[in-house]
């Protein structure tokens, strides 16, 4: 289950509607910064393919004008 952690950056103006869109998918957390115009995306998906697809549909949105990953890493789908 790859959980992958990102800095995005809206277009100025944006970040109301950004956080919106990031919201509305499924596999999205958005936590806004307090003292900068960013958002930290958390994603969590069931596997790499699932994470490669989110990652376009994020890219495609208009008001988002960077996406840095910060961190990313697959944990074992059974945790014993």
């Amino acid at each position: 289950m790859p959980i992958t952690s990102y800095l995005v950056h809206p277009h100025e103006g944006k970040k109301t509607e950004l956080t919106q869109v990031l919201l509305q998918l499924e596999q999205c957390e958005v936590i806004p910064a307090e003292n900068k115009d960013i958002l930290i995306l958390v994603t969590d998906t069931d596997n790499k393919n699932q994470e490669a697809l989110l990652k376009e549909k994020i890219e495609a949105i208009s008001s988002l004008k960077l996406l840095a990953m910060v961190s990313g890493f697959n944990t074992p789908k059974n945790l014993s």
